[in-house]
This record gives structure tokens, sequence and C-alpha cells, in this order.
């Protein structure tokens, strides 16, 4: 019976202190336990997270540790408890601009996080990174699409080729920032989520559009991530502040909501936070934009960064800082409307926005002028694959008005490799005269734009746009500045009957997939339309 009641004494005791919420102080770690099934462990020397225990398993990876880049380096650490409801840890690195905060909370399996910067950081980018076991947690952000296992680097050290001709990169894992709000990796037993809630991305760089790496699935870790800032198609400057606040949460399985609360940052003295009764926000309607379209409001300045998906043209943007803002509006990913707006403070500003697209009568149009050329040829891929990959259609081809569809016409143009495309056409009578081409891009690399030619005519070469020195078709990434180009066709070089637009590249560049190059948002022949 002493005996019986000895184990059951010590089972107790022990469940006990396996649930028991709070902080464990060693010479060497801070220990925290959840209540809600995490246990987690941050290396006091310098910040990293060295354990990660969810349910009794550990899915922290077995050789590097889960941190901010790819450590702080040496870093001041404190840890404390908090009203007995939060533990919370600092980490401010000695060598790098950057003050890094782990926060837990109660029976919630969730490690909250936000990073405060006042500079850039080496290497140029700033990402949460989780080394994970990948034996625990196989699968990555939209499946395989950044397993690189068994596959071998042909471009750079980032994108791999397998036996089967499909190709790998962790960038393609990425999503635009407006709609990745939840990522994750997952396994049989667990799944371990990113959440960037209601305004985690203000202090960001590269909009509503800006994609970055999501995961990457290797053989011995699952990388999962969430980038804050990097020279990936960058096409703005960093801001400097707080990034987030941002979480990590296991589940056992099914997806957590976005709708995350973190308004209890504002009890935990984390420097540059704004509680929501300190920021202001604007409403009213978006119009204009034509129905098969999302409409896009978009404010910025060098400080924050807010976007808003309008609702019946309705809209109300999140929370946003104090200040006067820059206030876009999108048809799909396309500027159509530009203007300011002050933001207050308590307040609730009201602001409508109308498109000022024009909407010129057009011999022919091929693609959406919305600053995506996903309709185009290989637009449905290009997000998840190379160029080069088997899956692929060809590229260049010919393209003939009336017949083809959109999704004949190649989403991309490279100087030394797939060919021009050329667009047979048909002119009435009436329809001789001059005409304008406009061709719409959504990237440009290696400085490539298009050349244009009509029968007798070549359009001038209208010089290498804004250079963004970073492989961008290759990785998925289709978003760059967003060129037009227009040129006037006089009538001389047109006639009643049959034509043919020859385009192509100017530029150079290197090789195959990486000369020069484009992207095609959408193009057309503006004038009269025909009987």
């Amino acid at each position: 019976m002493f005996i019986a009641s000895a184990i059951i004494t010590l089972t107790l005791l022990s469940k006990g202190a396996i649930a028991a919420f709070g902080l464990t102080t060693t010479s060497d770690k801070y220990k925290v336990d959840t209540n809600g099934g995490l246990v987690f462990e941050v290396n006091r020397a310098n910040g990293d997270i060295t354990s990660l225990q969810f349910n009794g398993v550990e899915y922290q990876g077995n050789s590097k540790a889960s941190a901010i880049n790819s450590g702080l380096g040496t870093s001041q650490l404190s840890a404390e408890t908090i009203d007995d409801k939060y533990v919370k840890i600092t980490a401010k690195s000695s060598s790098l601009p950057v003050i890094q905060y782990y926060v837990a909370k109660p029976d919630d399996a969730t490690v909250y996080m936000a990073t405060y910067i006042t500079g850039e950081v080496d290497p140029g980018e700033l990402r949460w990174l989780a080394r994970l076991r990948q034996d625990s947690l196989p699968t990555g952000v939209h499946g395989e699409v950044g397993n690189n296992i068994g596959c071998t680097a042909f471009e750079g050290k980032d994108t791999f080729r397998c036996s089967n001709g499909q190709t790998r990169c962790k960038m393609y894992t990425s999503d635009r920032f407006i709609d990745d709000q939840v990522h994750g990796v997952s396994g049989s037993n667990a799944a371990v989520w990113m959440i960037m809630p209601s305004t985690a991305y203000e202090t960001s760089s590269g909009g509503p559009f800006m994609r970055d790496i999501n995961s990457q699935t290797g053989s011995s870790d699952q990388e999962l991530y969430w980038y804050m800032n990097s020279g990936h198609v960058r096409t703005e400057a960093w801001r400097f502040g707080l990034m987030g606040p941002y979480a990590m949460k296991f589940t056992k399985g099914d997806q957590p909501s976005s709708d995350l609360d973190t308004s209890f940052f504002g009890n935990l003295d984390v420097q540059g936070y704004i509680p929501e009764s300190q920021r202001g926000s604007v409403s009213g309607s978006a119009s204009g934009v034509p129905s098969g379209f999302e409409a896009v409001v978009h404010w910025y300045n060098d400080k924050a960064q807010y976007w808003v998906k309008a609702t019946n043209g309705a809209f109300k943007s999140p929370p946003m800082k104090p200040g006067t803002y820059t206030m876009k509006l999108y048809k799909g990913e396309y500027e159509v409307a530009n203007d300011t707006v002050a933001v207050t403070a308590g307040s609730d500003t009201a602001k409508n926005i109308d498109s000022k697209e024009p909407n010129p009568s057009v011999v022919w149009r091929i693609g959406d002028f919305d600053g995506r050329p996903l309709e185009l040829k290989n637009g449905d891929k290009i997000e998840r694959m190379h160029p080069s990959d088997t899956r692929m259609g060809t590229w260049g081809g010919t393209f003939t008005v009336g017949q083809s569809s959109a999704r004949d016409f190649p989403m991309a143009l490279f100087s030394k490799t797939g060919g021009n495309v050329k667009v047979n056409f048909n002119l009435d009578a009436d329809q001789v005269r001059d005409l304008t081409l406009r061709v719409g891009t959504t990237l440009s690399f290696k400085g490539g734009r298009p050349s244009a030619a009509i029968g007798s005519w070549a359009g001038k070469d209208p010089g290498a746009p804004k250079l963004i020195d970073s492989r961008g078709v290759t990785r998925g990434a289709y978003r760059g500045y967003g060129e037009v180009y227009t040129w006037t066709v006089p009538a001389s070089a047109l006639k009643n009957g049959e034509n043919t637009l020859t385009l192509g590249v100017y530029g150079s560049g290197d090789q195959d997939y990486l000369s020069a190059n484009y992207i095609v948002d959408a193009m057309e022949l503006q004038g009269p339309a025909g009987n």
C-alpha cells in the first residue's frame, strides 16, 4: 500500500512539475513551460532557441538553433515573469542593431515574438528562422516546391533540379504579404505555424505584393521562416523600428486563425510597440476598379506601411501610426490612383479614392493590365518552379489575334533563350493610321526591356529600366517597378489585312534564363476597333 501510494504521489508531482506555467533559469539557459504542451529553451549567451518540445517530443533541429538570421551573436539577455501571466525574454545583440523579444502565455503553445531594429542588419536581410526536425515535420509550405532532398543545385546555391526534371527553390514557397498571415510546416503528429497578425508587416518593406521565403526542406532540417526585410527583388528602402508582434505556434495539425490578439504587448515594455489607442485609421470607398479584379488600398511612408482589400468598394485600414501617408489604389496589383492622407491618433479619417485608369479604344489587347502575369502562358506555374522546369510550356511562339487566348502568350521573354513572340493581327482599311503600341511589364532583369517591330518600323530602344539587383523570374518572383512602354506605330508601317508584330528583348545579361529578360503584364494596340 505504501509503495502504491508513493508511486501515485510521485506521478502527480511529476505531472504538476511538467504542467506548471513558468520560467526556470540556469547558468546557461532560460527554460519556459507554457503549460500548453510547449516547452522551449533560450541560450543565455546569444538568444538562440535551442529546444522546442511539444507534447514531449523535441522538434528543434539537431545541428543549428532557431534564431534571427543565423543568430544574434553575443547578446545581453534578461528574463522576467510579469503578473504571473507572461514570461518575457529580451535578447539585445552586442554586434547587430537588433533586440529580440520572446513572450509566453499560460496554456498557449505559442512563442510570441517581436524584433526591434535601428539599422540594416548584415547580410542585408532580417528573418526569423526556425530550424526544425525534417523527419518529424516533412511537409513544407506549398508541399514539395521547397524540398531539395536528392536534387542538385544548378543556379546559385538555392535553386535545384531533381532527377525527374522538376525544380525546387525555397523562394517558391513565398506568398504575397497581403495574403500571407499564416503559413506552416507539418508532420503526422504536429504542425508549426508562423502567424503575422494585423500590423505585423508595418515596419517591413516592399508593400502588399512583396513575397519572400517561407520554408525550405532539407535532408535534416525543415526550415520555417518569416522574412521581415531582404534584398530579394527589393523595391524600397528598409524601415526601422519594431517588427511584429508575430508568433510561432505549435498545433496537432490544425491551422490556427490569423486573428491573433497581441494587444498584451502593451503591458510588457517592448521598445517601439504602439498600442491601438495611440493609432488612427482611414476608411472610405474605392471606386472604378472593374468587377473581377481585387481593389487593394495601400498606405505608406518612410516609417510604416499598411494595406487592405476593399469589399464591395468599401474599406477600412488596419490601426495605423499617426502621420501623413501616400495612398494608392490598385486594380489587382496595377496602380490606378495615387493620393495622400493624414492619420491622427484616436480618429478615423474619411478618404475615398477613385481609379484614374484610362479606357482607350483598342484594336486588340492581350492579357489584363492588373500587375500580374498569371493569365499568360506559364503564368500559372512561375511562382512555384523555374522557367526550365519540364512542366513548363514553351517560351516565345506565335499569337494570332481573334484565335489565340491569353494562355498562348508567354508571360516572360528572354534575350538568349526561348525566342521572340510574333503577334499576327488584321486591320481594316480605316484602321490603317498612326496607332499606339503599349506594353506593360511587371519586372525586369539585367536591364531587359521590350523591342518591337511591325513591317518596316522598329520601335526605339526605351533604355534600360531601373536596376533591381536580384534574380526574379527564375526564383518565382514577378513583381518589380512595373514599367509600361509606349510607341507610336506610323501608318506607313501598317497595311489593310494581315500585319505581324515581333516582340523581343533589348539587353544581354548572362546565359539562358539569366539573360536579360522581362515579365509581361499585358499589351495592347490602341486605335479604332475593327468591324
